[in-house]
């Protein structure tokens, strides 16, 4: 009988929605801004000022990262996901703290564990939120993420240096203050662990099997490649252009300032998205890719003209931004239910991939040209995603959008 007098929203928590993913989203930009730009100051300074060892250490990284978020489906399937969702950001936590007490080498270790810590964020968040959310919602998500991230992104990189200028273990505690109140958030939302599909067969019996599954999905190949590509042009601007500026005399605060007023544009990204809509994700996603190849190959001129790398990324975040807004929705879309806990995995790998390409890239540049020339490698890699791009559907996105509605 005491069982009738329980409040409703404990005994039948609400749906998780667009909203409550989003916030979960603001609080994660709000601990990885605050560190996006110290990481690559912080690896300078370890590895004796040298560009060349910092690209070696995020390769390292990347390959690390990579290998362990292939292994997290496997690991869900003796851990519940509510814990594996636990157990990543308990990683924020040793990142942090590693970071404070450790020095020199382990810089990168600590930095590799915050990888570590927001693969498996990532994997997690994607299935609960193809668990619970709608494909035609989908979009509307992605946009109203990124809008409750902006402000975290505009203000985070540039406070994060200038904390780290006055007292180095400051952006590390404020980051495990965000990652305490991310597990509380996740806790209060009642995610559990997802919905339980019932397979038709058997499951995979190791962690790499489902990839001939992936591979077999053009859509979901060409999704991936444009989330790589994507986030190597993230990369290139977040690591790259602060050590550049500090090597041509910019100093070390000036990308920092140039990231974060670019990142002011998440606040467009609902607009990018109303935009794309009426057009399709092919014209969308094509015209994306060929803006940012050309505004990096603009920076490239930075060799001559130091400011003309910062106006360069400065313009391409405007398209960069657009394909966070809607660049993943290839993929999204196309994903079976049955198998949203693998191709999560798969789809998270981009981060870890583009680690790996980008200062792998980076390095050979840099033995054949000055620091410059991977601005433009980066352009060439966006300019063959826009290759790619169109062969998509003509249809979709603005099609599946007026079917779903």
């Amino acid at each position: 009988m005491a069982f009738r007098y329980v409040p409703v929203f404990l005994k039948h928590p609400p749906t998780p929605g667009v909203r409550g993913f989003a916030v979960l989203a603001g609080i994660e930009a709000s601990l990885r801004g605050m560190l996006v730009s110290v990481w690559p100051l912080e690896m300078y300074a370890a590895l004796a000022e040298n560009a060349g060892h910092v690209s070696l250490a995020y390769f390292l990284a990347g390959v690390a990262s990579l290998l362990w978020g292939l292994m997290v489906p496997w690991i869900s399937r003796f851990l519940p996901r509510r814990w594996t969702y636990t157990a990543g950001c308990s990683l924020y936590f040793a990142g942090g703290a590693l970071a404070i007490l450790g020095q020199g080498v382990m810089i990168p270790v600590a930095m590799t564990l915050m990888n570590f810590a927001t693969v498996t964020v990532f994997i997690c968040t994607n299935a609960y939120l193809m668990d619970f959310i709608a494909r035609a919602e989908l979009g509307r998500t992605e946009s109203l993420k990124m809008r409750y991230s902006a402000l975290s992104w505009v203000i985070g990189p540039i406070l994060g240096v200038t904390l780290w200028k006055v007292w180095m273990p400051l952006p590390y505690l404020i980051a495990m203050g965000f990652a305490a109140a991310l597990l509380a958030t996740f806790w209060f939302m009642r995610l559990g662990n997802g919905r339980l599909i019932t397979r038709a067969r058997a499951p995979a019996p190791n962690p790499l099997a489902y990839l001939g599954r992936f591979f077999r999905q053009p859509r979901l190949v060409a999704g991936w490649l444009f989330a790589v590509i994507r986030s190597a042009g993230w990369w290139v601007y977040v690591v790259y252009l602060p050590i550049f500026c500090i090597e041509a005399g910019l100093g070390d605060r000036a990308a920092s300032y140039a990231f974060s007023a670019s990142n002011a544009l998440l606040l467009l990204a609902p607009w990018m998205l109303r935009w794309m809509q009426p057009r399709g994700l092919r014209r969308g996603v094509r015209l994306a890719f060929t803006g940012a190849a050309g505004c990096f190959a603009i920076a490239a001129f930075g060799q001559y003209w130091p400011p003309a790398a910062i106006i360069g990324l400065g313009a391409s975040s405007v398209f960069l931004v657009m394909l966070d807004a809607f660049g993943g929705l290839p993929f999204l879309l196309a994903v079976r239910p049955a198998e949203r806990t693998e191709m999560s995995a798969v789809y998270a790998s981009y981060r870890d991939v583009s680690g790996i390409v980008t200062p792998g890239v980076a390095w050979f540049v840099l033995l054949v040209s000055p620091l410059a020339g991977i601005f433009l490698a980066g352009a060439a890699g966006l300019g063959a995603m826009a290759l790619v791009a169109g062969l998509l559907h003509p249809r979709l996105g603005g099609m599946r959008r007026a079917v779903d509605g």
